[in-house]
């Protein structure tokens, strides 16, 4: 009986290691910290390409049906100081043929604020696989914006809801350096 509490103990002691072991962060593997955190330095830039996943529909049962979809992209300065300057908007289809553009010409947009751009759940020409191509700037280095899509649809009493982040495809030099004016026109809040 004492050797078979000995084996438990034995076995419980090297359980407990083991799971300690497990639980300790090792060196070079623990994960970075999030921006925003208070051991992190938001990274400054001062211009970015922005590649933004949209989708007009999603294919719903084995038939392949499209379940169509309104979409809003949304630009959101992070910076509370400086504004930022959307210079292109421009939406693709899934073969990435361009739309349109959502910009007619730049605009600023201030500390904080966020410019929103409409795709109607009617307009199917974009599909599953279309994207929205965002250019911003800045004439001194920022927190870089938040760029996401907003899709949401409803048919009968199902209802479908989800988002997706931008992802950077570049920062180029001719952004970065901000030589261009400051547009004038500015995003403007809504009126309720």
């Amino acid at each position: 009986m004492n050797c078979l509490i000995s084996k438990f103990k034995n076995n419980l002691l090297i359980s407990f290691l083991l799971l300690f072991a497990l639980l300790l962060p090792l060196p070079g593997f623990s994960e970075p910290p999030h921006q925003g955190s208070p051991n992190s330095t938001p990274c400054r830039v001062s211009g970015q390409v922005v590649y933004v996943p949209v989708y007009s529909h999603i294919f719903i049962d084995d038939r392949e049906f499209p379940f169509l979809l309104a979409v809003t992209i949304l630009v959101r300065n992070t910076d509370p100081q400086h504004s930022i300057q959307v210079w292109s908007a421009d939406y693709h289809n899934s073969d990435g043929k361009f739309l349109r553009s959502f910009l007619p010409q730049p605009v600023r947009l201030p500390p904080l604020a966020t410019a929103h751009f409409i795709v109607a759940e009617s307009d199917e020409a974009g599909g599953a696989g279309a994207s929205v191509i965002v250019t911003w700037k800045s004439p001194v280095p920022v927190n870089p914006p938040i760029i996401e899509s907003v899709m949401i649809g409803t048919r009968s009493q199902q209802g479908i809801s989800f988002t997706s982040r931008g992802q950077v495809l570049e920062i180029p030099t001719s952004l970065a350096t901000g030589s261009q004016p400051l547009p004038t026109n500015e995003v403007k809040p809504r009126q309720p």
